[in-house]
C-alpha cells in the first residue's frame, strides 16, 4: 500500500517571521487539499496526514514546481498574500503540492531541503 504526503514550499528569499511563515504554510496545506480528489484526500487522512515543509530560492522555483506537479495531475495551491501585515499584497509566498503518493512527490520535490 502506497503512502501519501503533502508537500508544501516556501520562497527563502522572504525572510518571513515564524508566525507569518506558518500561516502561508496553513493556507498552502488546506487550499492544495481542497483540490484533491476524494480518494487520495482520504488515503492521505488515514495515514496521518503526512507533511513536509521544503524551501526555494524564489517566485521562479514555486511556478517551476506548480507546474511540473499540475503536468502529472496532481493538486496544487499557490498562494498569494493579502498584504496586511509584513509583505506587499499580492506577493507569492507558498505552493501546496497534494496529498498524493509519496513517491510521485518524491520525483517532484526530493532534492529540496526542508525548511
Amino acid at each position: 500500500m502506497s503512502e501519501y504526503k503533502q508537500c508544501i514550499i516556501v520562497r527563502d528569499d522572504l525572510k518571513l517571521s515564524k508566525g507569518k511563515l506558518a500561516v502561508q504554510v496553513a493556507h498552502a496545506a488546506v487550499s492544495a487539499a481542497e483540490w484533491t480528489d476524494r480518494s487520495t484526500l482520504e488515503k492521505w487522512k488515514e495515514g496521518g496526514q503526512k507533511k513536509v515543509v521544503l524551501r526555494v530560492p524564489d517566485t521562479r522555483g514555486l511556478f517551476e514546481l506548480k507546474e511540473i506537479a499540475r503536468s502529472q495531475n496532481i493538486a496544487t495551491a499557490l498562494i498569494q498574500d493579502a498584504g496586511l501585515t509584513e509583505i506587499k499584497p499580492g506577493t507569492i509566498t507558498a505552493l501546496g503540492i497534494g496529498p498524493a503518493k509519496e513517491e510521485e512527490l518524491d520525483r517532484i520535490t526530493g532534492n529540496l531541503k526542508l525548511l
